[in-house]
């Protein structure tokens, strides 16, 4: 039986975006704080005993969500032409922090962006 850890660490960066061709308030200028869920999947554990170190998804994923930081989400790549939806930006969030992350032990799983409270959207590949 093949055995997995998987590790979740939890962030939060601030932003402000409009979603282009909206049929609605969302089309104009508004923020959220939004909150960073990153799983990783670890098949084996290292000398320590670890799958990846808290420490060090910590650090990338604060390391990515800065660059969204206190920033006007349309106007940085890629959301310069994509709509910076809640969708789209959990999808570039894993897509970054997996280049980052991803070695031969350890994988990004799934990237879970809640926009608010009550709403989520979670990104993963198969």
């Amino acid at each position: 039986m093949t055995t997995f850890y998987t590790l979740k660490v939890v962030s939060d960066f601030a932003s402000a975006h409009s979603l282009r061709d909206y049929p609605g308030d969302c089309q104009r200028l508004h923020g959220h704080n939004w909150k960073v869920e990153v799983e990783v999947v670890a098949s084996e554990l290292d000398a320590l005993g670890m799958g990846i170190d808290f420490k060090e998804m910590k650090r990338i994923t604060k390391e990515v969500t800065d660059t969204l930081d206190h920033r006007y989400l349309n106007e940085i790549t890629p959301f310069d032409t994509i709509n910076p939806t809640a969708e789209n930006i959990a999808a570039y969030l894993y897509k970054q922090i997996s280049e980052k992350l991803n070695n031969a032990r350890a994988r990004v799983k799934a990237v879970t962006l809640w926009e608010t409270e009550r709403a989520c959207v979670s990104y993963t590949e198969g």
